[in-house]
Formats: structure tokens, C-alpha cells, sequence
């Protein structure tokens, strides 16, 4: 562990012994799932959580740092909790903290930056401040060496106990071109299958009536335990219980045939999968250093269809990527149009230090145009979408009932992720429903 420390402008005595303690998340389900469980550890431990709107003593904030504009929220929320809280002790941790410590160090109000490994030890620290009474003067960091990480921290999030998010797997060993989430999370690691049976059975046990399968890249499961995804997923099938199973992103590499065909035919898996693509360009594809063509995406695809004609099927797609020409953009979007695809989780291409692409001569796309070519895949996703709602028009299904009420109306989510709504009824939460799909505006 590597502490370095960095002088603040700040003045502040720490003198707690009772906390209450907020957290705020960004990014991804992982990052929930694990502010989740470090919630959960301090409220095991005698501490409370700050009610909304409540003064908080401890704050904090689990970061994402995907692209530049994730690192901006992260600064910006930084400084409204700031704002929010001018007494409390604010500790910031996740990716952004493990791939720039020292930038977070020097905002103003930051009182410890905890890398991607030593947000676990959070606990621990709050138990030091807990104990102490000391005027500080300098922001410590404490960050690992990413490469040196091997430990797995489990966790699932239990903070809506219609939906859980559970953590298989962890880190990643593909270092695509344009990718710092390798540097950010380490190497890939998991539990093991019947660690992760366990956990889900307990989350069932207190009440969830899904659970989504989260990771960075869960596909790759088994490399630390010499078990494969597909154990992991026959394994959660046999488990006794009224609720259902989604699969978060899995590479197109690694979402095989045999799985496919076996969540077609599982008693709790739903016909729901989210595939990664980035980019429609074989040429593309290759400069970033993905590990498939997009002849294979197309193939899972239609396999998908072939067994299961109502699958929801969410696809990831960069634009603006370094080498993104005109030529190969428009064979991208002809690409993806030709595909029956549902929705489309578009993310815009930013540098991002210490990644290869940014080696490598290539034509870099004006921010304009990448702005553009966003806004015409979030169209494109947006018709995606209404066709697959109007084409399941009279179909049978069974939605999931979820808490939030919103001017009168819940909402939930049926097996193959079409969101439905109806007149608020309390009795309904987190229970399943029989329904027929209408079209909703």
C-alpha cells in the first residue's frame, strides 16, 4: 500500500463517535453492488444511514471513470456533496480514485482517497476516525499497485429488494486499445460457484425476486477457480425460489452457443441479454483490439432469435473512436440497422491516458462530429426499441413490480425488459404479475 500525502487548504477537526454515514454511487450496477455491501459493513458495525436530505458526518463517493465525462461527474458530484455536507468527512473512492488519486487529492473538501482495493478497508477506516481526534492538514491517499491485486470482495446490493445486483466476477485481462478499466479494476477474478449459490440464495432469502448477474467481464468467470460461466449459471437454475435471473454484459466470445441455449430452456433465466459490440466495422474492431468480428456478433444475435423470439437483447456501441473514418461509420450504422437488435447503451469515445490507441497514428474524429454520430445512434436505438415494444403488442408476459411511485403510477419490468406500468397498488411490490402487453407512450 503506497500513502502519500498532499497539503489541503482545508482545517478540520474529526471528533466522531456516533456517524451517520451517506453514499453516493456513479457508473456501473458493480460499483452499486459494492457500495451496498460497504454500507451494509458499517451498519453491522453501529452506524447509521443519513436519511435524505440529512446531514451526513461521513460521506461517501464510489466513482466511475469509463470516459472524460464520467470523470467530470465525479467532480461535480464531489463538490455538491461538499456543498450538502461542509462538516462532514468526505472519503472518495472507486475507479476514478484508483486511476487519479493525486487529481482528487487536490479538490477542495476531500478528506481520504481509498484505491480500488482499499475501499474495502473502509470499515477499518472509519473505525480509526471514529476513535480519533486530530486536525488535518493533508489529504491522505492509499491506493495499490493495481497489477498486485488478486483479492475477490463479494458483494450484491440490497438497497431495492425487488432487484439485486450480484457480483461474480471482477477485473480484466483483454486491455482493449481504448479501455482503462483493466488499469482501473485489475486483473480478472471471481469466487466460486458455490460462494456465489450461497450469496444469491441468502439475497432471495430476504426478499429479492431478481438477481443480475454483475461483473466487469462476467464471460470470463472461472479463470481464478478453474470453473466456467455456463457451472455458474446451471448452478443459480437449481435453486428453489419464486424470482428470476438477468445476465449483465457478456463479450460475444464468450456468450457461447451452449449458454445460450441453456438459459432458453432454464427455469429462472430470463430471455434478456446485453452484448457488447463497440463497433460494426470489422476494421474497427480490430484497432480497438476486440476479440470477435462482427460476423460472429450477427451469429450470436440470430442464434438469440432462434431460440428465443422475444429476447430483449442490449447492445453496447462506442462512436468517435481514433480511425472512426466516414466509411467505416456508415458500414458501422448499416450494420446495426440490419440487426434485430432492442436497444442500443451508446457511449461516446474519449481519450483516455495510458490506453495503446493513443500510440497509434490514426484520424481522430472531431468532438462535433462524435457528438453527432452519438445523437444518430440514440435515434436509431430509440426506433429499435419501439418496434420491439409494438412488435410484442397482445404478448403474454410477467412483469415485476417495483417500489418507485411516480404521479400516481408504478412501474416494473416484464421477463424480456418491457416496462410496463399501472395505478400505484402498495400490495403489488416486488410481486409478480400475469399481464398482456399494451403499448405505453
Amino acid at each position: 500500500m503506497q500513502k502519500n500525502l498532499h497539503i489541503c487548504k482545508k482545517k478540520r477537526i474529526f471528533a466522531l463517535y456516533f456517524m451517520k454515514i451517506s453514499f453516493s454511487t456513479l457508473g456501473c450496477k458493480l460499483n452499486f453492488a459494492e457500495s451496498s455491501a460497504l454500507g451494509k459493513a458499517l451498519i453491522e458495525r453501529g452506524h447509521t444511514r443519513a436519511a435524505k436530505g440529512e446531514q451526513a458526518d461521513i460521506c461517501v463517493i464510489n466513482t466511475c471513470s469509463v470516459t472524460d465525462a464520467a470523470d467530470h461527474k465525479d467532480r461535480q458530484l464531489i463538490h455538491r456533496i461538499r456543498r450538502e455536507n461542509p462538516n462532514a468527512i468526505l472519503i472518495v473512492t472507486g475507479c476514478y480514485a484508483q486511476l487519479k488519486p493525486d487529481e482528487i487529492a487536490h479538490i477542495e473538501g476531500v478528506d481520504y482517497v481509498l484505491g480500488q482495493n482499499e475501499k474495502f478497508n473502509l470499515p477499518e477506516f472509519v473505525r480509526e476516525i471514529e476513535h480519533s481526534v486530530h486536525v488535518s492538514q493533508a489529504t491522505p491517499v492509499f491506493t495499490s499497485a493495481i497489477r498486485e491485486i488478486d483479492d475477490f470482495h463479494a458483494a450484491y446490493s440490497k438497497d431495492d429488494r425487488t432487484r439485486c445486483f450480484l457480483k461474480v466476477q471482477d477485473g480484466c485481462n483483454y486491455f482493449c486499445s481504448y479501455c482503462t478499466i483493466p488499469l482501473a479494476r485489475g486483473k480478472s477474478r471471481n469466487p466460486s460457484v458455490s460462494s456465489v449459490v450461497a450469496q444469491a440464495a441468502e439475497a432471495i432469502r430476504d426478499g429479492a425476486k431478481e438477481l443480475i448477474l454483475t461483473g466487469v467481464n462476467i464471460g470470463d468467470f472461472g479463470r481464478s477457480t478453474n470453473e466456467h460461466f455456463i457451472d455458474l449459471i446451471k448452478a443459480l437454475d437449481l435453486i428453489n425460489g419464486d424470482f428470476r435471473i438477468r445476465i449483465s454484459s457478456c463479450e460475444p466470445n464468450l456468450l457461447s452457443d451452449e449458454i445460450i441455449d441453456f438459459v432458453a430452456h432454464s427455469a429462472h433465466f430470463a430471455p434478456h441479454f446485453h452484448i457488447p459490440l463497440q463497433s460494426g466495422s470489422n476494421d474497427m474492431l480490430k484497432i480497438m483490439g476486440r476479440r470477435y468480428t462482427r460476423e460472429l456478433f450477427a451469429e450470436r444475435v440470430a442464434h438469440i432469435k432462434s431460440v428465443m423470439p422475444h429476447a430483449f437483447i442490449g447492445v453496447d456501441c462506442m462512436v468517435g473512436v481514433r480511425g472512426e473514418t466516414d466509411e467505416y461509420w456508415q458500414d458501422y450504422v448499416r450494420f446495426i440497422e440490419s440487426l434485430p437488435v432492442s436497444q442500443l447503451h451508446v457511449f461516446t469515445y474519449s481519450e483516455r491516458a495510458n490506453t495503446r490507441m493513443l500510440e497509434m497514428d490514426l484520424t481522430v474524429v472531431p468532438q462535433r462530429e462524435r457528438e453527432r454520430r452519438s445523437k444518430e445512434l440514440h435515434a436509431l436505438s430509440a426506433r429499435k426499441t419501439e418496434q420491439f415494444y409494438r412488435e410484442h403488442e397482445g404478448y403474454e408476459a410477467t412483469v415485476l413490480w417495483e417500489s418507485k411511485k411516480n404521479g400516481g403510477l408504478m412501474y416494473g419490468f416484464t421477463e424480456n425488459y418491457i416496462k410496463m406500468s399501472c395505478p400505484y397498488d402498495k400490495s403489488k411490490v416486488n410481486t409478480f404479475e400475469r399481464i398482456v402487453v399494451r403499448h405505453q407512450d
